[in-house]
């Protein structure tokens, strides 16, 4: 999950001002900052490993950071509102705050169960469902040692997502979208196509497009993957308040129990 939030990170500062370049430097950006999809994702983790409602724990730490802004204008409302209802969106939001399902299931079926739980709350629209599900199983399949070709075998056949372009390919034309159908092959693909963790974000933020959620999507899928070095890791965390930083050790931990 940590690796989401770095991407997210790294991400923020070229969500509109695109660098389409791997060659950027330093990887943390002086000006970077964890956005709405890092306070979302904190959201899910907590839903999951506190056993919370996960419209309530959205609700919860969506209102806590509400300063910190990017929040989509439908999300943004709906946190805001008293109901508890979706609204059918769509949008890439419901995969860039999925990691923590991929951590803790224990089998595809319970990729499926999770992350219906955490995503149907908002996005209930079919293809938020799947981008959502199909992040989180290309994470699960990742942690449990299945290749980069076979985890995208898996999620095409599963999805129907194409994963056959490179990222050499989809950088030239790939314009800003916050659509789970524009965003999550892509992202898939900067992970998958990586050498290392540091190269899938650097994949990510390269294509353009919406950079910080693209990343975390690809940085959810990398960490299980490669991990992630030290040095990185150590950077991240300090960004993260001390409630933040709980659930995370929280997640984690549960995650030891469960390997």
């Amino acid at each position: 999950m940590l690796g989401a939030v770095i991407g997210d990170i790294v991400g923020s500062v070229y969500e509109f001002s695109n660098f389409r370049s791997k060659n950027f430097n330093p990887f943390f950006h002086q000006k970077a900052f964890y956005t709405d999809d890092t306070v979302c994702t904190i959201a899910v983790a907590d839903a999951l490993v506190n056993g919370r409602n996960a419209a309530e724990a959205f609700k919860d730490w969506g209102r806590r950071y509400w300063d910190n802004g990017g929040w989509g204008a439908r999300f943004g409302e709906w946190l805001l509102s008293d109901s508890l209802a979706p609204y059918g969106s769509f949008g890439n939001g419901a995969a860039m705050r999925v990691a923590p399902v991929g951590l803790l299931a224990r089998s595809v079926q319970d990729v499926t169960t999770l992350s219906r739980r955490v995503t149907a709350v908002t996005h209930d629209h079919p293809e938020g469902l799947k981008g959502a599900e199909a992040t989180a199983l290309a994470i699960f399949l990742a942690r449990n040692r299945v290749t980069p070709r076979n985890i995208k075998v898996a999620v095409t056949e599963r999805f129907g997502y194409d994963l056959t372009r490179t990222v050499d390919a989809i950088r030239p034309g790939y314009r800003f979208n916050e659509t789970c159908m524009e965003t999550v092959p892509e992202a898939l693909i900067c992970a998958l196509d990586a050498t290392d963790f540091e190269d899938a974000i650097r994949n990510a933020i390269s294509i353009g497009g919406d950079s910080d959620t693209v990343a975390a999507i690809a940085g959810g899928v990398a960490e299980a993957l490669f991990g992630i070095p030290d040095d990185i890791a150590d950077q991240a965390w300090s960004y993260l308040p001390h409630d933040m930083r709980e659930v995370l050790s929280h997640l984690y931990q549960e995650v030891g129990q469960l390997a």
